[in-house]
């Protein structure tokens, strides 16, 4: 979270993604860095056990979201 509020402040266009498990601490971290708009994306949690085509499953869902924020919408 803190990275991608350092990179869209330094003019990046960044998309952070964190698990459901994480929302809380997620925001949480916007609201220390003085972002507390800040998006983000969330997907499923565990994903380290999962397989890679488990991910791209998890993910897929939120693609249009990750382009929306990355278009600055």
């Amino acid at each position: 979270m803190a990275d991608g509020i350092v990179l869209e402040r330094a003019g990046v266009p960044t998309v952070s993604i964190c698990t459901d498990a994480f929302v809380v601490p997620a925001r949480a971290m916007a609201d220390v860095y003085g972002a507390p708009e800040f998006e983000f994306v969330t997907i499923p949690h565990p994903i380290a056990s999962l397989s890679p085509p488990q991910i791209e499953a998890n993910v897929r869902p939120v693609i249009t979201e990750v382009v929306r924020i990355l278009a600055g919408g």
